[in-house]
């Protein structure tokens, strides 16, 4: 049971900080500028793992591969750690697991970063829409809605283009999870 409750405060940390990290990647990805309340919590809160992974990490194609490391780094260690509580560190292909898996949680938590950054961009749009966190968010979501949008055109002026986009992205958790029992079948 302790183990447990020990595993469920590493899950909530690693979620976190994970998901703080994917939020700088695609903040720096859709050139969202930092300078405002919450731009200035991501970098002060992952600064202590991007810089030091910089200095050996380079960027490819103008994306900050470092942070995604770190990130998907924290969910491989998540898993081993996960592991040795429960008494499997010695388990057989355990390191290729932990890599693969991180990479699927990498997905599933960029997933659902996506589908909040839209609620919360949707429902600033209606209560506040001069709000400048709404405009960082529609900066952040605009390349995912830019090709529903193109599909799904305003109806009486209302863009469902969040909606639709929503429910693909909950079908792509669907595919993820399947991949997952795919996978690792009972492991995780």
């Amino acid at each position: 049971m302790l183990n447990d409750l020990v595993l469920m405060v590493l899950n909530a940390v690693a979620s976190f900080v994970t998901t703080l990290l994917l939020a700088r990647f695609y903040m720096q990805w859709a050139r969202v500028s930092f300078r405002n309340q919450l731009g200035a919590f991501v970098i002060q809160t992952t600064d202590w793992a991007v810089l030091p992974a910089r200095r050996i990490i380079p960027s490819i194609a103008g994306l900050d591969t470092a942070t995604l490391m770190v990130a998907w780094l924290i969910q491989v260690a998540l898993i081993i750690v996960a592991a040795a509580l429960h008494g499997r560190l010695g388990a057989d292909g355990l390191i290729p697991m932990a890599l693969m898996s991180g990479l699927i949680e990498i997905l599933r938590l960029s997933v659902w970063f996506l589908i909040i950054v839209l609620i919360i961009s949707a429902v600033l749009s209606w209560v506040s829409p001069g709000n400048p966190i709404g405009g960082m968010m529609n900066a952040i979501t605009r390349p995912f809605l830019q090709p529903v949008q193109r599909v799904v055109p305003p109806i009486a002026n209302v863009d469902l283009s969040p909606l639709v986009l929503i429910l693909l992205l909950q079908i792509v958790l669907y595919l993820i999870d399947a991949l997952s029992r795919q996978l690792f079948g009972l492991l995780i």
